[in-house]
């Protein structure tokens, strides 16, 4: 699925195709996972930002019909393997016609979703609505982590959740973990703990997104840009997806669990489980 690198790679890639350009139409079949997008329609591109995981473009047009609201938001959620296209293909599910071309939202696995909504209207959207702050931002301090991380369940569930820190998922919570020599099952991290956990989060989602994300395997889910682009920060990969593979730091082989539903990567050796 792709997390903040992926999704902040996307905004960055997309935003010169739809920057002040005008929506004219946007086609699908699915209203129940694309909903309401005809009130985007004849609406200005007027910003395009991300939050966690989420794409938000912003939606402005000073002759709103009566009755509607003069500022909406397009959200994008990607799923776990949308991505834009200059050319329909055989997954096309979307395509966002603006008065400077053409755009399409692939998605194989069909887990992608929209919805337009009044601006930081996101009621309809819990995971959203909830987020913590972005890990690269001000806003993430490292005194409120630890203190959140003091009363914790299992840390990569935790951090899944989007709540301590917004658009880390399966592989940077891996990482982060590998990196901050934390067992994902942990559980009530200590002051030392979170800080380390707390900067290993900082330092991996910064080489991610520098890397413009990951790209695993060769199907069509894999993660790449309208431009035909993937992501290189896989090649920098410590823990996820190296079950059995020597630990690049002790060189004990790696173990995989599934913990929280989602498989889990690290280290027996670098990653025990402190016991109270």
């Amino acid at each position: 699925m792709p997390e903040l690198p992926e999704v902040e790679t996307t905004r960055r890639k997309i935003e010169p195709l739809l920057l002040g350009r005008i929506i004219e139409r946007i086609s699908h079949d699915a209203p129940h996972k694309y909903r309401n997008t005809h009130l985007a329609e004849g609406k200005r591109v007027s910003g395009l930002s991300r939050r966690g995981k989420y794409l938000l473009l912003q939606l402005t047009d000073s002759e709103a019909a009566e009755g509607l609201p003069h500022d909406l938001e397009l959200i994008v959620h990607l799923g776990m393997t949308g991505g834009f296209r200059l050319q329909a293909g055989q997954h096309t599910r979307v395509t966002l016609t603006t008065d400077a071309g053409t755009l399409h939202f692939d998605d194989p696995r069909r887990f992608g979703k929209m919805a337009v909504v009044a601006t930081g209207d996101y009621g309809g959207m819990p995971t959203l609505a909830a987020m913590g702050p972005e890990p690269l931002s001000d806003d993430f301090g490292e005194a409120e982590f630890v203190r959140l991380a003091r009363e914790c369940g299992a840390v990569k569930p935790w951090l899944l959740s989007q709540k301590p820190v917004s658009g880390v998922g399966n592989i940077y919570a891996d990482e982060s973990l590998w990196l901050a020599q934390i067992h994902p099952a942990q559980t009530k991290l200590t002051a030392a703990e979170a800080k380390k956990l707390y900067a290993a989060i900082r330092e991996v989602m910064g080489a991610a997104v520098e890397a413009g994300g990951s790209s695993l395997g060769e199907g069509v889910g894999n993660y790449r840009q309208h431009d035909g682009e993937g992501g290189w920060f896989q090649v920098q990969h410590h823990a996820y997806g190296k079950a059995g593979q020597p630990c690049d730091r002790c060189g004990t082989p790696l173990e995989k669990i599934v913990l929280g539903q989602r498989g889990t990567h690290f280290c027996p050796q670098c990653q025990r489980v402190r016991r109270a």
